[in-house]
């Protein structure tokens, strides 16, 4: 639901994709923008927004301020809003989407692919980043080499970096061990290409990455690499839970 306060109308309408503050006024000069019924001749118009009914060509326009969206990131792509040589996962997005300028909370490796969520909430973005909070993250990966019990108890343990950092204890969790080994891996912070690092750590390589869930939030299966969708109003509720934090 829109946060109740007092905007102006076209600021909320160039917000939600109705064009620049231009083509709004043209809007509002061809008496096509109503504001409770009543056709509205300023478009500098004050009006109570998550309140006051506003319609566009006698269509009714939903406001709001946050957009949540899960994508399913592909490998290849940059977590980030904007790169001089790559694509980001902001050009995965649809203009409808792109115009409420999200940005990536944290990121994924360039060759990472799995759950990344996009918002411009970012009081929600900070919570779920800040180290104290220890949110979780799951991931799946296949490492190059045998990964045994006695891994599990070293990433139990935590375990010293290249840098001398000890992690956080880690639950790792062995899928198939071999020459060719697969795990599901959950971590509470956020370090520097940290599953891989943890991996090298024990003299093992990761070969594939891809984050299954963060917090409450799992990876939807129907979400083909590069595909995503908006959050339901359950999973964000989720997400800015007091229990999360």
């Amino acid at each position: 639901m829109a946060r109740k306060e007092k905007q102006r109308l076209d600021k909320i309408l160039a917000h939600i994709g109705f064009g620049t503050r231009k083509e709004i006024k043209k809007l509002v000069k061809e008496k096509r923008v109503k504001v409770n019924e009543e056709i509205v001749n300023d478009p500098g118009l004050h009006v109570w927004t998550g309140h006051d009914r506003i319609e566009v060509d006698e269509e009714e326009v939903q406001y709001r301020e946050f957009i949540y969206l899960m994508m399913n990131k592909p490998q290849g792509v940059i977590s980030a809003t904007e790169d001089r040589y790559d694509e980001v996962v902001i050009d995965l997005l649809e203009p409808e989407h792109a115009l409420f300028q999200p940005f990536p909370v944290g990121r994924l490796d360039k060759d990472t692919e799995g759950l990344l969520l996009l918002t411009n909430d970012g009081q929600l973005a900070h919570q779920l980043l800040s180290p104290k909070k220890h949110v979780s993250k799951t991931y799946y990966a296949t490492i190059r080499g045998v990964v045994s019990e006695e891994d599990v108890e070293l990433f139990k343990q935590g375990v010293v970096l290249d840098d001398g950092y000890q992690t956080l204890p880690g639950e790792l969790k062995i899928l198939k061990s071999g020459p060719e080994s697969e795990i599901e891996l959950t971590i509470y912070e956020g370090k520097f290409h940290q599953v891989k690092r943890m991996f090298e750590a024990v003299g093992k390589k990761v070969t594939y990455l891809k984050r299954l869930s963060m917090g409450p939030l799992t990876l939807d299966d129907d979400l083909e690499p590069g595909e995503y969708r908006e959050l339901t109003d359950d999973e964000v509720k989720q997400l800015k839970s007091p229990e999360l934090y």
